[in-house]
């Protein structure tokens, strides 16, 4: 069975075009795989049929944020810019798993973006999407307190009541420093919401980290 069929998103493409995908190869990508780094060019527009990667944003001290991540079925906007406006990349993506994906090459994306309305319209409707969801991490940064993104942030990586994360990325994740995070996590501990080890943290109280998740005052 050819990739293509495994994507919903380009079934409805004609057949030549199909058959053109369909010629790709699709790739194993090893956890930890570095995608691009800032000042790299899109050389094609990569098509992730399972698997998570995630794009990060770097400031000149090294502080790091979590962008967004890239599922089945979602877009890199990074990508979609630099195909389209010729921009290089300003942030990192890493394969946060194993990944398959599909890299279609630059030319054939372009032509697709031209002569095939179906596709044209996925990727625009993924950019959209894309950016409606960096929209909302900027407003969480902006708007909600350390302790409330750090909860939410356990909550959702949360497997069994364990989250497996160092601090450092915890604080890529929230958009904050590795400092502040061990404190706030000091302190969820001495309240007993949580219980910390290396690498390892215990949810105590995930109905009172849910409360806390969901509290949105600015940040004094």
């Amino acid at each position: 069975m050819s990739w293509v069929q495994s994507a919903p998103q380009l079934a409805s493409l004609s057949p030549p075009q199909i058959a053109a995908l369909g010629a790709l190869s699709p790739r194993a990508l090893p956890q930890g795989t570095v995608l691009f780094r800032p000042g790299d060019r899109a050389t094609g527009f990569a098509v992730v049929l399972q698997g998570r990667v995630e794009v990060f944003l770097h400031g000149p001290t090294g502080r790091g944020i979590l962008l967004y991540a890239v599922e089945p079925g979602e877009s890199c906007v990074q990508t979609t810019l630099g195909l389209l406006a010729d921009e290089h990349y300003a942030g990192e993506a890493v394969t946060a798993t194993e990944v398959h994906a599909v890299t279609i090459p630059r030319r054939l994306f372009l032509s697709l973006m031209d002569e095939a309305p179906d596709f044209r319209r996925y990727v625009f409707r993924a950019f959209g999407q894309r950016m409606g969801s960096i929209t909302r991490m900027l407003e969480r940064v902006a708007f909600q307190t350390v302790e409330s993104r750090l909860s939410r942030a356990l909550l959702d990586l949360a497997e069994a009541g364990e989250v497996r994360a160092t601090q450092a990325d915890l604080a890529q994740r929230i958009g904050s420093a590795r400092e502040v995070v061990s404190r706030r996590l000091d302190m969820l501990a001495r309240r007993g919401l949580v219980a910390t080890e290396r690498g390892l943290i215990r949810l105590k109280d995930p109905d009172a980290l849910l409360v806390l998740a969901e509290i949105g005052d600015t940040e004094v």
